[in-house]
């Protein structure tokens, strides 16, 4: 990690898996398009999605293939997707719980794996070797980085206020401390980076590299910016302890000054899908 001081704890996303669907934005299906695209799928072969919280890709991705199977540490994230997958009908999904690090858990060989703003969390070099030996010859670990509870910032108008998010992190700031939580710890420098070079060490090549740009202006209400606060792991609701009430009347009066009309409106940010090759 960053830091290295910084140890996962189960409760690193504690209290938010119910926040995800209203706080975060889905991915779009031109997501699904590219990659299906690129690799030629075609319905057949296994899908591994790993820590695949609410399975906001894993249900994207599923129709594109056989089967999936959804791996998350977070009992509460895939009680989530569970009930996701029966009310978008989606069938030929499994859900693990498990963490990354105890791969390959008896479960087989994929032609594709998955991270959708997850791997960080990870051990990663182990990671990557273990998934490498679970994917076919001809598959693909496919990387998915996008920024979905927050909108692009910058001075385009809009038809309602944007979030005020600087004031938004000062609040949490306030409750929280200056230094950014995650579960039991804190990342004072944020999260890694260099995971190409990890990649490269674990007998991947590529990359290749796509962009789905998408610039759609999209309007959210109090609820929805008040679920993405938190869906973070550096806001999770159980950081708060006691004081979590208090927070939230905060946190909703904050954002009701600052709305018209009960709306804000974000311009939604690009997503980037980065695919290795074993």
């Amino acid at each position: 990690m960053a830091d290295s001081t910084w140890q996962w704890d189960e409760t690193l996303y504690a209290g938010s898996a119910r926040h995800y669907s209203v706080g975060r934005w889905p991915y779009p299906p031109e997501v699904a398009e590219a990659i299906g695209t690129a690799l030629d799928l075609d319905g057949t072969g296994r899908l591994l999605d790993v820590g695949c919280g609410p399975g906001s890709l894993t249900l994207l991705l599923a129709p594109l293939f056989e089967a999936a199977v959804g791996v998350d540490a977070d009992r509460d994230m895939l009680a989530e997707a569970q009930r996701l997958a029966s009310e978008a009908e989606v069938t030929n999904v499994e859900w693990r719980h498990l963490r990354a690090e105890e791969l390959p858990a008896d479960l087989g060989t994929f032609r594709v794996a998955t991270f959708a703003q997850s791997y960080h969390w990870m051990d990663r070099p182990l990671v990557a070797r273990r998934v490498r030996d679970m994917l076919a010859p001809d598959g693909a670990w496919v990387h998915v980085g996008a920024t979905t509870h927050q909108g692009v910032a910058d001075d385009d108008p809009l038809p309602y206020p944007r979030p005020p998010w600087p004031r938004i992190n000062e609040l949490v700031a306030r409750y929280l401390g200056p230094v950014r939580r995650a579960g039991q710890g804190s990342l004072p420098t944020g999260t890694p980076s260099g995971e190409g070079e990890i990649m490269l060490a674990a007998g991947f090549s590529g990359p290749t590299r796509l962009t789905i740009e998408q610039g759609i202006v999209a309007e959210r209400s109090v609820d929805e910016v008040t679920s993405a606060v938190f869906s973070l792991s550096s806001s999770t609701p159980h950081l708060f302890g006691d004081g979590l009430p208090a927070f939230e009347a905060e946190l909703r009066d904050l954002l009701t000054t600052a709305a018209r009309d009960g709306v804000f409106a974000e311009r939604r940010r690009d997503v980037g899908i980065v695919i290795w090759r074993p």
